[in-house]
């Protein structure tokens, strides 16, 4: 492969489908896709098979809900504008508010879909701040003590998001302390999305305990539809990056393979979370005085020059040549809607590897696409 690129593994992306789709029916409840982490319009055709909406955040991710996947969007934003509301609601079906304010700005001009209350319960488990809706001082909802006891006629749902990547344990520890502060709540409403960062699809996940609350949540209150939007479980452990080593440069004894893939721009979440993303065939260790000479050791660089574009360090059971290939794998959710074409870096292609053993390149780019945006 003469470029680096993006695969998404068609056999796995169905695999996670069926397990979400096989926990929606048995725990009645609905799960609908979130553009933040997955938004690759071209695989659609196949989500369609398994699900019937998606979450939006912006105007374009509800137009791609749209006119893409074919079905109105869940949409939440922190802060909607008078510019783009009316377009927004037309691409909707649910527009949950952030803010009591932004509620009393826009209810009128969303009166034609099913509008609610983000909340925040003022709980997480989330330990990086980076991705802690509650953390204090957040942004995000409305807590308990500043809602009306009777809430507005046309409030028909509570948005409630306190998850990135977690189990369904922390989901029931959490749930506690909704039920605390908001079920007073939920006789007036018809339906509450508990968001995203539920990783279903990880081998770790307790299936029969989410489901499990979910029937017993039901019981308590029949009423209620249910409705999670994870984005990660649907493209968790679907397909890898493919990188190539480009130089090999040595400093102070640090040995640096230089790939033709960058952090900054084509992994952001490994150097913001940060986290270590598992490499094909090799091991990840931390450098120490006494293991940094190790010929097979090597930190990864960017071929950004950012100067901090780098991860350390991987240990290979042999020397790495020029021209070999690095296989970032699990770089499908979040990469591919994060990315960015900072210092007109070369883009990673995106593939899908079909059942049949065929791959097909979804999108190659060119130097038009960073033109583009600079216009």
């Amino acid at each position: 492969m003469a470029t680096p690129i993006y695969i998404i593994e068609e056999k796995k992306l169905r695999r996670n489908l069926r397990l979400i789709a096989d926990v929606a029916a048995k725990a009645d409840i609905e799960i609908i896709l979130a553009f933040k982490a997955f938004a690759l319009w071209k695989t659609f055709p196949i989500f369609r098979e398994y699900i019937n909406a998606t979450t939006a955040s912006s105007l374009s991710e509800a137009r791609l809900a749209f006119e893409e996947f074919g079905a109105p969007a869940h949409t939440f934003s922190p802060a909607y504008t008078d510019d783009e509301i009316d377009e927004i609601v037309r691409c909707s079906s649910h527009l949950s508010f952030n803010s009591l304010t932004q509620y009393e700005r826009y209810h009128e001009r969303a009166a034609s879909v099913s509008l609610g209350l983000r909340v925040n319960p003022e709980y997480s488990e989330v330990d990086t701040l980076l991705y802690n809706p509650c953390a204090p001082g957040t942004r995000f909802g409305v807590t308990a003590d500043k809602l009306p006891e009777q809430l507005p006629s046309d409030i028909e749902g509570f948005h409630c998001h306190c998850h990135c990547e977690s189990g369904a344990d922390v989901f029931q520890r959490t749930l506690v302390h909704i039920e605390e502060k908001f079920a007073k709540w939920f006789p007036q409403l018809k339906w509450i999305n508990f968001g995203g960062g539920h990783l279903m699809t990880r081998k770790d996940y307790d299936i029969d305990l989410l489901i499990s609350m979910m029937q017993d949540f039901h019981m308590r209150y029949p009423w209620l539809k249910v409705i999670l939007e994870p984005g990660s479980a649907f493209a968790w452990q679907t397909g890898p990056l493919v990188s190539h080593v480009v130089d090999i440069v040595e400093d102070k004894g640090i040995r640096t393979a230089i790939l033709d893939v960058s952090f900054t721009c084509h992994m952001p979440d490994c150097l913001e979370m940060p986290y270590y993303p598992e490499v094909r065939g090799a091991e990840h260790i931390d450098i120490t005085d006494s293991n940094h000479k190790v010929q097979s050791l090597y930190r990864f660089g960017g071929n950004s020059c950012l100067s901090g574009d780098y991860m350390s360090s991987w240990l290979f059971d042999h020397e790495l040549q020029i021209g070999e290939e690095v296989i970032f794998e699990d770089m499908i959710h979040y990469t591919t809607v994060k990315t960015n074409t900072f210092n007109g870096i070369s883009h990673p292609s995106i593939g899908m590897l079909h059942e049949n053993g065929e791959l097909e390149i979804l999108r190659r780019f060119t130097y038009e696409d960073y033109r583009n945006r600079m216009d």
